[in-house]
């Protein structure tokens, strides 16, 4: 399954976030998310401390146990997403039951 992770930093924790993720080597990084999760890509929106993440996990655990270690700092919306051909297919299937 694809997600798609959006999060905005609380009021006045937007200096601390960016600091403890700035430090973070790559591979402190992957180990952050842990082996479950798939980064496809991320990007920062730094002057409103907003951003959005597109990864890959077969574990809805995995993706929660993420924002978790997060969540002190910022607040996290995970939603499932669908690429354009599993979006036409499943509106497709649905036309044909209606």
């Amino acid at each position: 399954m694809r997600f798609m992770i959006t999060w905005q930093f609380h009021q006045g924790k937007l200096h601390d976030g960016l600091s403890l993720f700035l430090q973070m080597t790559p591979e402190q990084d992957r180990a952050d998310r842990g082996s479950n999760i798939k980064l496809i890509g991320r990007w920062h929106d730094l002057v409103r401390g907003r951003g959005v993440a597109i990864c890959e996990s077969d574990s809805a655990e995995a993706i929660s146990n993420w924002a978790l270690k997060w969540n002190s700092l910022l607040d996290v919306d995970v939603a499932v997403v669908l690429d354009d051909n599993e979006a036409r297919a499943l509106g497709k299937n649905r036309a044909k039951q209606s």
